[in-house]
């Protein structure tokens, strides 16, 4: 579907090390110094979720496709970028394209050159995001002119225009990114939505520690984890020099190695899951003999819209979903087990997608 996290953070952060551990590959060169990432690379990373194969057992599937995630390695930003200072322009213009922003932040020392000359993560999420917040000052600022003098004459597309944007201009003006708006419609949601502000975007910070303190954190992922709660983001904890080294492995000897670390599962997995809940999104399956099938849509996506991610014919033609609650379906067996037990369930076009569902459409071509 098409659902990008952009990574983003001031250079020499672990953003790169980062991107080639998720990809597990070297698409993204990683070196010592600012810039080394130009053109912003972009990886298709599998969401894990074990539901996928507990369900691939119980219907014998041959095959077992995951949902995918779309990671976007950007160049580094540095202060002064939204007055075009470094790949400033470049930068911008990058980020405004994803959906949600990975912001990697270092939280450890080291000889690796730091573009500020100190470490302090906190200090680093602040040039980010004053950068973000000028660029979108900037663009409303010269946008609210026009656009002011549209509702002046009646312009009723302007008239919502001016009253989402003028909110969200005097937040940005106190220092607030704009994502603190709230619409009062579907209407003002979708003018703030096309508006494409860099602000508005959902944050998730990652904390890059070192290899001793992947399992707790330190002092600096600390302020951070704090920061996040108090801006109702979230914070994970990885280590990116731990993560690279894990990617070069034989699967089946990473459980050992986490185990010794200290750790339940790669750091990378939470990145993953949590970079898809900040798009507010959830799975429903497809299962049968030949293949088990995640898919991806919208919390709050309708029957038809989620049988659209399969085919559009699905969605044109949609009469009905025979569902089954993952819960349910693990619990009699399989598909026949749930139909004997009247767990499963005849949906129309209203019915909401819920996380888990295990869906057969049935459509009209």
């Amino acid at each position: 579907m098409g659902f990008q996290c952009g990574i983003v953070g001031l250079p020499n952060v672990g953003k790169s090390t980062l991107f080639n551990a998720l990809t597990e590959t070297a698409a993204a060169a990683s070196a010592n110094y600012p810039f080394c990432t130009i053109e912003p690379n972009v990886g298709q990373v599998p969401v894990p979720d074990p539901r996928l194969y507990e369900i691939a057992k119980l219907a014998k599937s041959a095959k077992i496709i995951e949902t995918q995630l779309a990671f976007v390695d950007i160049a580094g930003l540095v202060r002064g970028a939204s007055k075009g200072e470094g790949l400033g322009n470049q930068f911008l213009g990058n980020i405004r394209e994803v959906d949600a922003i990975i912001h990697v932040l270092r939280c450890f020392e080291g000889d690796v050159t730091h573009v500020e000359g100190r470490v302090d993560p906190i200090a680093d999420a602040e040039t980010v995001e004053t950068e973000l917040m000028l660029s979108d000052l900037d663009s409303l600022e010269r946008r609210l002119v026009a656009i002011s003098k549209k509702a002046k004459g009646g312009d009723k597309e302007a008239k919502v225009q001016e009253a989402v944007f003028t909110p969200v201009l005097d937040l940005l003006r106190d220092g607030k990114p704009a994502r603190l708006y709230t619409p009062k419609d579907e209407e003002e949601a979708r003018v703030f939505r096309q508006a494409q502000l860099l602000t508005s975007k959902p944050v998730l910070y990652v904390c890059n520690v070192d290899e001793g303190s992947a399992a707790t954190g330190n002092a600096y992922s600390q302020k951070v984890a704090e920061k996040a709660a108090a801006e109702g983001a979230f914070s994970v904890v990885i280590s990116a020099a731990i993560e690279a080294e894990i990617a070069q492995m034989d699967p089946a000897d990473r459980p050992a190695f986490l185990s010794d670390l200290g750790l339940e599962e790669t750091g990378l997995a939470r990145v993953i899951r949590a970079g898809y809940g900040l798009l507010s999104l959830i799975t429903f399956f497809t299962v049968g003999p030949k293949e088990a099938r995640a898919w991806t849509v919208h919390k709050g996506a309708k029957a038809p819209e989620a049988a659209g991610v399969i085919h559009t014919d699905f969605e044109r033609g949609f009469i009905r979903a025979e569902t089954i609650s993952y819960d349910d379906y693990v619990k009699f067996g399989g598909e026949q087990g749930a139909k004997e037990a009247g767990r499963m369930r005849l949906e129309g076009k209203d019915y909401v997608v819920q996380d888990g569902d295990i869906m057969l459409f049935r459509f009209n071509t």
